[in-house]
């Protein structure tokens, strides 16, 4: 933070020290604001926080210490140093405690005072982006980024969050299918000084083992078949940012040693290249196998393993964390009513209890999709249990057989019909609605033709 935009508040009970560290601080570029005592100081930090605060450690009323304490969290956010012509080590140990940057004894050295100064701004500065991020991210919904979930689990995991994105170092992020890792890879990199820079997924089961490599490092020109022009890798194009490896698990094994080597080096070459270039990348990589398992059976590198998992956040499945199922589908419901233009069915209890129900094998990524069934294909206008079983769960009941249950080749068929209707005879969206691939409706269409 520039001296020119940080202000300081000085607090002390003395007229001559006030005054002389009033005109030293403005003879910096700070801007300077003086007060008598600790009373008229918290005033001034209720008014607004400064960035800095230079206080005397015994002054009469409310001493240096307990304005501090009565600061409370507020002064993590603001570089506090202590001044004291009777410096103890107890005194010095209770401040740094209470979130001060610093204590100085006096006779103060102007320089001394000058360089701690500008360092507990920088710290302070940190904080305070931390503190407004970790505002916005949090919401009333006990939701935390692009997670959502006020569960004992899922509030561990953003304590967890908010403690490992401020630092640097490897993420492994495990649990099952549809729990949400890329959400929590994504958050990491929302919350961390990388912020700005890029954020690129690669899933590594998607992309073959002759290919892998240059997708990661990138090739020159005429470095193989094909290689028209020179590609830049994940590893470049995230310089600064951050690399998502999703299914680690499945990066091939002959890819593994080189992929780690750029990890410990912090340099890339590309295929057909002769000069190693620098980057700066925070890798988040995601599994849903067991991570020992994964390296018992020879399908992650051990070596790999730890340097990947500095840090291992293991997501909880929604079986474990049912008090979640019902906001996680109002928030859903409430989503795609507005993007399909519905209205918004009301979550009865008897739906509620219903969801808490079923197992949900495949976690939030099921209850998402099923939610997005529910609006653009139940009757309406309340959801039902039947509703649940009828168009998520369990085979279609044919309306017009009272509740008799047609076949699964029948309420397959209806469900398909209602799909295609209801995305106005876009199969690709269809599809999506059914959870299947286009290739595979197009199949069952083709078959119900010739039936």
């Amino acid at each position: 933070m520039a001296s020119t935009r940080a202000t300081v508040l000085v607090v002390d009970d003395d007229a001559a020290t006030r005054d002389g560290l009033t005109a030293l601080l403005q003879s910096w570029g700070y801007s300077a604001v003086a007060v008598v005592d600790g009373k008229t100081a918290l005033q001034s930090c209720n008014d607004a926080l400064p960035h800095a605060i230079v206080t005397d450690l015994m002054m009469p009323g409310m001493t240096g210490i307990e304005f501090v304490q009565t600061l409370g969290e507020r002064a993590r956010q603001v570089a506090i140093i202590f001044l004291s012509g009777q410096a103890t080590i107890e005194s010095a140990v209770q401040a740094i405690k209470l979130g001060a940057y610093d204590y100085l004894t006096k006779p103060l050295e102007p320089q001394k005072l000058r360089a701690v100064l500008g360092k507990g701004l920088e710290q302070a500065s940190l904080a305070r982006e931390a503190a407004a991020l970790r505002q916005r991210l949090e919401s009333p919904l006990g939701s935390y980024g692009a997670l959502i979930g006020k569960s004992s689990s899922m509030r561990q995991l953003y304590q967890r969050l908010s403690q490992v994105a401020a630092t640097d170092a490897a993420v492994l992020v495990s649990g099952e299918s549809g729990t949400g890792k890329e959400l929590v890879a994504r958050t990491l990199h929302d919350l961390s000084p990388r912020r700005d820079g890029a954020f690129l997924p690669l899933n590594c089961a998607a992309i073959s083992p002759t290919l892998m490599e240059s997708e990661l490092f990138g090739h020159e020109k005429g470095a193989f078949t094909n290689a028209i022009e020179r590609h830049q890798g994940c590893f470049e194009q995230t310089d600064g940012g951050t690399l998502f490896l999703d299914e680690i698990t499945e990066m091939a094994a002959e890819v593994q040693p080189k992929f780690l080597r750029v990890l410990e080096e912090g340099q890339v070459r590309r295929i057909g290249g002769n000069t190693n270039i620098a980057v700066s990348v925070r890798v988040v990589a995601a599994t849903n196998r067991s991570p020992a398992a994964a390296v018992k059976d020879g399908k992650l590198r051990q070596d790999l393993f730890y340097r990947l998992s500095v840090f291992h956040l293991e997501l909880p499945p929604l079986r474990e964390r049912q008090e979640d199922i019902a906001l996680l589908a109002g928030f859903f419901l409430e989503s795609f009513a507005e993007k399909y233009k519905r209205p918004l069915p009301p979550l009865t209890p008897d739906f509620a209890l219903a969801l808490r129900s079923h197992s949900w094998p495949g976690n939030v990524r099921e209850l998402r999709n099923a939610m997005e069934r529910l609006i653009v294909l139940a009757p309406g206008p309340g959801l039902t249990t039947t509703d649940l079983q009828q168009f998520c769960l369990a085979p279609v009941v044919d309306e017009k057989a009272e509740g008799a249950p047609l076949s699964l080749a029948e309420a397959e068929r209806i469900a398909i019909e209602r799909a295609i209707g209801a995305s106005e005879g876009n199969k690709t969206q269809a599809a999506r609605l059914l959870g299947i691939t286009p290739k595979t409706l197009n199949a069952k269409l083709a078959l119900y033709n010739k039936a």
